[in-house]
């Protein structure tokens, strides 16, 4: 822990500390967590009760831990960089690369995206992993730049687990996914204990074949919730991006997976990252007094307006499938890919693709994990005219019912606790942890006091060893579902321009059914829940 005070910048009479990492110590801590702590935690004995045509798990036998390079993919690097230092440029359907990234700034967003990467193909011998048959089998669906980039080889990089399928409905990005993962299983396609990687454009091939235990679901949020459902009515275990696009289809989701018995892990990294781990259980454990007040800054939205200007289809991908559930619109750049984050048929805009991240370690800090607040109100901007309708600048006040208040605005990546003795947050994404006082940061938390479960293997990690102990992961269905919700009423608020009274036991509005429309909505036939 490096502590530093004061700042020129601390308000007075507080002392400004910070709790960091220096990026070297970053990496050797990640490797020893993955040695010391993210090793399977039993045996897996595949005894899970299974429905009829599901597959049984095999049982994998102990594995050393392997040698692993961390690093994060470039391009989401990139995307790191450009929420920390300025408004997203996506015109043409491209992000554009900041004039000022520097190697400085590079590695920096390297560290703040440190994973398990595999940056190798056949970097381990054979002695090295469990056979095949004894490795988690996942299929992936979506395999676009959070696809590839992080869930992809994320799981390569685990030694139980076995990439076996890959979907996309553009075939480019079908086949980077293809190669990458035969590549990276040269040496056992050429022993042939790998029969190759299995590659479709429709995710319904993916979820009927028989030999995948788990799917991994990267699409865009408009077809997180139906993916999900029908992979866990066919008996897998599911990882998937959040958010979910609707109040509505969120419950749906947490519902199917009380009911089937499913492990499912929302898939976000915040809770394998020790900054923000660290703020919750200070939190948690009265190190700032009686929480009053959360403060949370997202990045703003882009400044284009997006280019609707139809355009063919390219040859060999699946717009059809790509809109899916959602209303038929025509093709164009601006519409596919990273960008249907800014169009409201597909997604909510930043405020649930950011809001997602420093909502879960605000609502973990507050343990209001498996409920939420009853009060929202909010104004924001949209673009006039043009392609994207969410919001890009917006400022929302939640209360919850202990009376602490959530404030988020677009300024930024940044978290702060305030509470009646004090504070404790950061400013910047994995920025270093500060508060109003030294013996904050310094305290430790006791063994009878509150801890919080965290993996810092990342969530990839985690989800195996759940897949194996028939456990809830460390961001289940239920929580991922609350955290979208608050995502959800925040923009449901700004669409309607008034204060909102919100039960989160009944998840309606109060006394609004104007307001309950925005809920949920109609499913492009013949696609339904």
């Amino acid at each position: 822990m490096i502590i530093t005070m004061p700042r020129e910048n601390a308000p007075p009479p507080q002392v400004a500390c910070q709790y960091t990492y220096r990026p070297a110590l970053l990496y050797r801590s990640l490797a020893h967590s993955v040695r010391a702590r993210c090793s399977p935690r039993s045996k897996w004995t595949g005894d899970r009760p299974t429905d009829a045509g599901s597959n049984p798990r095999p049982t994998p036998t102990a594995a050393r831990p392997r040698k692993t390079v961390s690093s994060g993919p470039t391009a989401a690097i990139i995307w790191f960089i450009h929420q920390r230092h300025g408004r997203l440029s996506c015109a043409g359907g491209r992000m554009r690369q900041p004039k000022s990234l520097t190697r400085r700034a590079l590695l920096r967003a390297a560290a703040s995206l440190a994973g398990p990467y595999v940056l190798a193909p056949g970097a381990l011998g054979a002695a090295d992993r469990p056979a095949p048959s004894n490795r988690v089998t996942v299929g992936f669906i979506g395999t676009g730049g959070q696809g590839i980039g992080r869930n992809l080889r994320g799981f390569l990089s685990q030694p139980d687990a076995q990439a076996v399928a890959v979907c996309d409905v553009d075939p480019a990005h079908l086949e980077t996914a293809r190669s990458i993962t035969e590549r990276y299983y040269s040496r056992e396609m050429a022993d042939g204990t790998f029969k190759g990687c299995a590659a479709t454009h429709d995710f319904r091939d993916i979820i009927a074949r028989p030999g995948i235990d788990a799917v991994c679901i990267s699409t865009p949020d408009h077809w997180h919730a139906l993916m999900s459902i029908t992979a866990i009515r066919a008996g897998k275990d599911v990882i998937c991006e959040k958010p979910t696009v609707t109040v509505q289809e969120g419950r749906l989701v947490a519902d199917a997976v009380a009911r089937y018995g499913t492990v499912f892990q929302t898939s976000t990294e915040d809770r394998s990252i020790a900054v923000y781990h660290r703020m919750a259980e200070l939190v948690r454990n009265g190190r700032v007094g009686r929480l009053q007040r959360i403060t949370v800054g997202l990045p703003s939205g882009p400044a284009q307006a997006g280019d609707p200007t139809p355009r063919p289809v390219p040859p060999g991908f699946d717009y059809d499938l790509w809109l899916g559930p959602a209303e038929w619109a025509p093709y164009c750049p601006d519409r596919i890919h990273s960008n249907f984050r800014w169009i409201t048929d597909y997604s909510g805009g930043m405020l649930p693709d950011w809001g997602c991240h420093l909502f879960d370690t605000a609502q973990w800090a507050n343990d209001t994990e498996r409920t939420g607040p009853v009060e929202v109100e909010g104004t924001g901007r949209r673009h006039a005219g043009g392609l994207y309708d969410t919001f890009y600048e917006f400022r929302l006040k939640y209360r919850y019912a202990g009376g602490v208040e959530l404030i988020v605005e677009s300024t930024g990546p940044a978290i702060r606790f305030e509470g009646t003795d004090g504070w404790v947050g950061n400013k910047g994404w994995c920025a270093p942890v500060q508060a109003s006082s030294p013996d904050i940061l310094a305290s430790r938390i006791g063994p009878s006091e509150v801890r919080l479960f965290t993996c810092p293997a990342g969530e990839h990690r985690n989800f195996l060893d759940c897949v194996k102990t028939r456990t809830d992961p460390y961001f289940p269905a239920e929580v991922g579902h609350r955290v979208s919700t608050l995502a959800h009423i925040g923009n449901i608020a700004m669409w309607t321009g008034r204060k909102l009274q919100w039960d989160p036991r009944a998840e309606r509005f109060v006394g609004d059914p104007e307001a309950d429309r925005y809920l949920a909505r109609a499913m492009r036939a013949p696609w339904h829940l």
